[in-house]
């Protein structure tokens, strides 16, 4: 199974987010399934790799050409790929992948999240996605999305597309990932 992760370029503030981050990969890894992910060496990305490939698992990284030339790139992965942009980028991990989480990040994770949730809406793909509420960091999000519903932008069923947890192994157990 391709598990494709969306996160951070950067660790935070607090350790328990590279903490949740290894450990997403390490149990990735001992369920014998692939990462998919941004491809970067940096941040919770770099994290997230690393401990899939410490752990004996396969990680596939899908880079923009522009973020390998800043140096970014991933370049002890199982695959690399490089594409031109950010959305074929995203396409790209979309296509190869069985299983979306989310974990804590920036723009470019919230970015990712929206678009594959609303890809998810409109029937584009029918892939679980999850969310690793690690030390409630998505907790105002998922209030905001309530508050969509709420307000008639959002019908309430799709709240049921994303499924969120606060552990790594409580959430792959959600999505399938892993029996714990």
């Amino acid at each position: 199974m391709n598990i494709c992760v969306f996160c951070g370029s950067s660790t935070g503030t607090d350790a328990v987010y590279p903490d949740a981050a290894r450990e997403t990969g390490k149990l990735i890894a001992q369920g014998g399934h692939t990462l998919v992910y941004g491809g970067g060496n940096v941040g919770l990305m770099g994290v997230v790799a690393d401990s899939v490939l410490e752990n004996g698992g396969k990680a596939i990284g899908v880079i923009p050409d522009f973020l390998m030339k800043r140096e970014v790139g991933h370049l002890g992965l199982t695959e690399l790929i490089v594409v031109n942009s950010m959305h074929e980028r995203k396409k790209r991990m979309a296509d190869m992948t069985d299983v979306f989480i989310a974990l804590p990040g920036g723009w470019g994770t919230l970015d990712e999240l929206a678009e594959i949730l609303t890809w998810r809406q409109l029937g584009l793909i029918d892939q679980p996605i999850g969310l690793l509420n690690t030390n409630s960091f998505f907790s105002p999000l998922v209030s905001q999305m309530k508050i969509m519903a709420e307000k008639g932008f959002l019908p309430s069923s799709n709240l049921n597309l994303l499924i969120v947890e606060n552990s790594s192994a409580k959430l792959l157990t959600m999505l399938g990932v892993v029996t714990v």
